[in-house]
């Protein structure tokens, strides 16, 4: 069988579906933890069961069919896990929302995603209205039929997972929108099995059934695509028992049920190694804590090796390559400045993925140089959906651009510089703001700062430094601080002192919303 060109066309492109990690973990372990939120326990056979019963409901009584789209909005909780499988074991394709999100934001990812079915939480009743779609709640509620009762109703149900192909697409990942409404990043089942061979391989070598995970991020994204690799190597996953954020209580919980590996974001990680509850807590267990989602910190980094040892794994990738672009392993780390640290990496590329840095025009420029990061590789995501223009502005040359800017030194190690859309132009000189937050943050009283670029009629734009402090310090205080330590062009103008900086539902400080809240305080008028 051969293509036009005269090579071997695929004979065939049908892959796994990814439901069939939880029936295989099931098949190995059938009496083992799978799950645990609070009192609760599932063993791998009673959420396999689950899974296969509420699948069976959605094709039987819902008549979904095979690339039907489900939204899910709910707070981390057992059943969001079972649904996740349930819908891909069905044919369908998962697009949860973050809990955190308005009811008109899920409305339109429920308009955007074409979603016909929707799961949500009973403590989320304006969203389930604002959704006109039929509803499966997720604990009593009025606005549709309980999960649990429909489960109970066809348990012992079995239905075999829907064929599919390596390009059918298994998840909607919602980006966070940070410079426009949110777009669907479609995932498909191949690219997926090709994440969580990778995640296993570059981020999490080794892990095995009597590995524990606690998650302590929402499902609906990043924490989502690791539980997901967890289930692949039946690692029992743990869930914090409420929605609110203990500190105490995630390292009662490492302690308790051994935790051995963890994902995060460099603002959650920073809240648990500074909490006074680190000194004693027990973190014997872990192996593997990967955080992403955001370039961490220098200062913040060495405190977190200090206090959890050489445990710490960073990638970078956005929610269109799932990750998959860099890696720095926890042997990478080092917390001691010196000849070999290399400061501020975000790692080398991960196996199986190429990354450039690209000019304006495509060209991948020398090492050093700075520019556009691109990959290309099977963890490349099939595209927006139903968006031509960002799908043709996202790729180039088959290239996929993040809009994030850095370089690569002469080993293959990358450097994030910041997004394109957080640079200014001051004095026609490019100002790249994540520098001068990591020169800000070793001052001793800074926790957290952001630094923008703010229109000026004599140097086109300027940097202000909006900062939290932990101490009393005054402008000139901070500004002698920086003297010598930063180019006269990048230091900021001003230093703004605030209570807190604004942070996205995914615990991101992005830029759009300090200009955002500058703007509400009448400061850029």
């Amino acid at each position: 069988m051969t293509d036009p060109s005269g090579g071997v066309a695929p004979v065939s492109t049908r892959v796994m579906n990814l439901a069939t990690f939880l029936a295989q973990a099931a098949r190995r372990d059938p009496d083992g933890i799978a799950l645990v939120m609070g009192d609760t326990r599932w063993t791998w056979a009673e959420w396999n069961a689950r899974a296969d019963a509420l699948a069976d409901a959605l094709q039987t009584r819902f008549n979904l069919q095979k690339g039907d789209r489900v939204l899910c909005q709910s707070q981390n909780c057992m059943e969001m896990m079972q649904a996740m499988f349930a819908v891909w074991r069905a044919g369908g394709v998962w697009v949860p929302a973050n809990f955190r999100q308005t009811p008109e934001e899920v409305a339109y990812l429920a308009e955007a995603s074409g979603a016909s079915l929707m799961f949500c939480n009973a403590a989320f009743p304006a969203h389930a209205a604002a959704c006109d779609l039929p509803q499966i709640a997720i604990g009593a509620a009025d606005f549709g039929p309980d999960i649990a009762a429909i489960t109970a109703e066809h348990m012992g149900k079995r239905p075999p997972a829907a064929a599919v192909g390596r390009d059918d697409p298994c998840w909607f990942f919602f980006t966070s929108g940070t410079t426009g409404r949110p777009k669907a990043s479609v995932l498909t089942h191949g690219q997926m099995a090709f994440v969580v061979t990778n995640h296993l391989a570059d981020l999490m070598p080794g892990l095995t059934g009597d590995d524990a995970s606690l998650v302590v991020a929402p499902l609906s994204h990043g924490a989502g695509v690791h539980q997901l690799t967890q289930v692949a190597r039946g690692v029992k996953t743990i869930l914090l028992p409420t929605e609110r954020f203990d500190v105490a209580q995630v390292w009662d919980l490492v302690a308790q049920w051994r935790v051995s590996t963890m994902f995060t974001v460099p603002t959650i990680l920073k809240l648990l190694v500074e909490h006074p509850s680190s000194a004693a807590a027990d973190t014997s267990s872990l192996r593997y804590v990967v955080y992403a989602g955001a370039p961490m910190y220098r200062v913040d980094q060495q405190r977190a090796l200090e206090t959890l040892g050489p445990v710490l794994v960073q990638y970078f990738g956005l929610g269109e390559v799932t990750g998959n672009i860099t890696v720095l392993p926890a042997h990478l780390h080092q917390a001691e400045d010196g000849p070999t640290a290399r400061i501020g990496t975000c790692g080398h590329a991960r196996t199986g993925i190429e990354v450039q840095i690209q000019d304006d025009n495509g060209d991948e420029v020398a090492p050093g140089e700075t520019g556009e990061i691109c990959c290309i590789g099977p963890a490349v995501f099939a595209g927006y959906y139903q968006n031509p223009e960002a799908n043709a502005k996202s790729f180039r040359n088959g290239w996929f651009r993040t809009g994030d800017l850095g370089h690569m030194d002469e080993q293959g190690f990358f450097y994030i510089t910041g997004r394109q859309s957080d640079m200014f132009i001051s004095g026609g000189s490019n100002v790249y703001p994540r520098e001068i937050e990591e020169k800000i943050l070793t001052h001793p009283a800074i926790n957290e700062v952001a630094v923008v670029g703010v229109p000026d009629p004599l140097w086109g734009e300027i940097g202000w430094a909006v900062c939290v402090a932990n101490a009393p310090v005054a402008e000139d205080d901070l500004a002698a601080f920086l003297d010598g330590k930063l180019s006269r062009y990048k230091m900021p103008k001003r230093f703004l002192f605030w209570d807190a900086l604004p942070k996205s539902a995914y615990g991101k400080i992005t830029k759009k919303m300090i200009r955002e809240e500058l703007e509400a305080r009448g400061m850029l008028a």
